[in-house]
């Protein structure tokens, strides 16, 4: 029995949006943002530019809906409204596929840059994303991943320039510590739910409140590396965008009230956001 052209059309068309929200789309966003931003100082021209956004879009697309996609079970046991799959609104099967569909684009995407910068994109920050989810994130690694892929995306940046080089030590530290902050802050709503079904990652281990304060700590370090790192004494503008990264850092998390609040994530955006600003405006000397 074949559907109706118009039913097919008005399940895709109710589908797409419900996916949308499925990817985590405010980290795939500030990511993306951030990365090609990073290209441009770095560089890349509008092309190469086009061509990271892409790539890491794909990337973080891929890695968004397979973490739904495995956490499934455990979102519907909790009562995730927020997850479209534990309301029933998608079938799992259907955000593994657009996850593995994703994956699939971000390979030929990635390249375009290179082999090389193609390959750390996809060996550091894609294949860190997926590691994390089916396993990872129930270990004391769990930060690694995190480490492993937002240190990667400076390498993909640079290593894709017509003269391709190692990004300065710096760049690849503050973008490891700033992965490290983000994944401490993006459990601080979930840590109870997830000990209850079984997910011990370090934040968990840990507990909310030393998360709740170790994550600006490790944002700043972020900050501070961007801003002492570069050779040359750090101009007037670095400290004060340090200064107000860690009033945001520290407000972000101290005003957050409830189990759920999305305010530390929201900080933690917003200082990854200064540390890249900071990143941008030291222009080629990422390389």
């Amino acid at each position: 029995m074949s559907l109706h052209p118009s039913g097919v059309l008005a399940r895709a068309t109710y589908r797409v949006p419900v996916l949308l929200r499925s990817c985590h789309p405010e980290p795939a966003i500030a990511v993306t943002v951030f990365v090609t931003a990073l290209a441009v100082a770095a560089g890349r021209g509008t092309a190469g530019s086009v061509a990271v956004a892409a790539a890491v879009l794909a990337g973080q697309l891929s890695v968004g809906w397979c973490n739904d996609a495995a956490d499934a079970q455990r979102d519907t046991a909790c009562g995730r409204r927020d997850k479209p799959v534990a309301t029933g609104e998608l079938p799992p099967r259907t955000v593994a596929v657009a996850a593995v569909t994703a994956l699939a684009l971000c390979l030929p995407l990635s390249l375009l840059s290179g082999v090389a910068a193609g390959a750390v994109h996809l060996g550091g920050m894609v294949t860190a994303g997926w590691t994390y989810n089916l396993r990872l994130k129930h270990t004391v690694l769990s930060p690694l991943p995190y480490a492993v892929g937002f240190g990667s995306l400076p390498a993909f940046v640079t290593l894709g320039l017509a003269s391709p080089s190692w990004p300065a030590w710096w760049a690849v530290t503050a973008g490891a510590l700033l992965g490290v902050g983000a994944h401490l802050v993006n459990v601080l709503p979930d840590i109870e739910d997830d000990l209850a079904t079984g997910v011990r990652g370090l934040p968990q281990r840990l507990g909310r409140p030393a998360c709740r304060w170790l994550a600006p700590c490790v944002m700043l370090a972020a900050v501070g590396v961007v801003v002492a790192g570069p050779p040359g004494a750090p101009a007037l503008m670095d400290r004060v965008m340090a200064a107000a990264a860690g009033i945001v850092a520290v407000a972000g998390t101290a005003v957050s009230s409830g189990n759920r609040s999305r305010w530390p994530f929201r900080a933690a955006i917003m200082v990854a956001g200064i540390a890249v600003t900071q990143l941008v405006l030291r222009g080629p000397g990422m390389a």
